[in-house]
């Protein structure tokens, strides 16, 4: 994405020339980052937190959080999601959608199936998730509760 931006600006400002193809792909990329990004944060612990209330809690506790937290807030909303968007990413595929601009990228409708990607994986990792939580508050596997943060503090 990097190189692509670079190479916009060489060529709008050293050869006067524009694409408006590469400047959409500098947005599907970020785009597409963000989207299956999601789920690979997800599994890494990553996404904000209110770490007032989640750091002192056991590690029972947080696998409770954890748990209602993915059942009841993270499952439903990328079910929702997918539900929601399935008519208008099939819709985008019915009529091969391309970039509105002339000179744009052709089969815009393969990045809006990004859209159905990002829930579909947000399932997967929340049940993972889920199933984590659950089996350290069943001491199943106690090495799955987080006994210690992943990430070091920042000062």
């Amino acid at each position: 994405m990097v190189l692509v931006t670079f190479g916009v600006v060489i060529m709008r400002y050293l050869f006067d020339q524009g694409s408006i193809a590469w400047q959409e792909s500098i947005t599907y990329m970020h785009g597409m980052l963000f989207m299956v990004g999601a789920a690979y944060t997800l599994r890494h612990d990553g996404h904000v937190r209110v770490d007032l209330i989640y750091r002192p809690l056991s590690p029972r506790g947080k696998a409770v959080v954890d748990l209602l937290g993915s059942l009841i807030l993270l499952l439903p909303f990328a079910v929702f999601l997918f539900w929601v968007s399935w008519d208008y990413v099939a819709a985008s595929w019915a009529v091969k959608e391309g970039s509105r601009e002339a000179g744009g990228l052709d089969a815009v409708y393969l990045l809006k199936s990004i859209i159905l990607v990002m829930p579909a994986l947000m399932i997967l990792q929340g049940a993972i998730e889920s199933l984590k939580a659950l089996f350290c508050l069943l001491g199943i596997q106690s090495e799955l509760c987080k006994l210690e943060p992943e990430h070091e503090e920042v000062a």
